[in-house]
């Protein structure tokens, strides 16, 4: 699955996979790769996510 995210000028692609598990470290590096593209900390953006 691919996520677009757009803000402002900006555009940025994510690939997630699709299986029914996904690694740790695959989530980790989509939440790091959100997190750098949003300039947020990624705590903030796994507690977005996650609660």
């Amino acid at each position: 699955m691919i996520l677009t995210f757009r803000l402002m000028d900006s555009q940025h692609s994510v690939t997630i996979p699709r299986h029914r598990t996904v690694n740790t470290g695959t989530l980790d590096a989509v939440v790091s790769d959100v997190a750098d593209f949003l300039r947020k900390p990624k705590k903030e953006v796994r507690e977005t996510l996650f609660g």
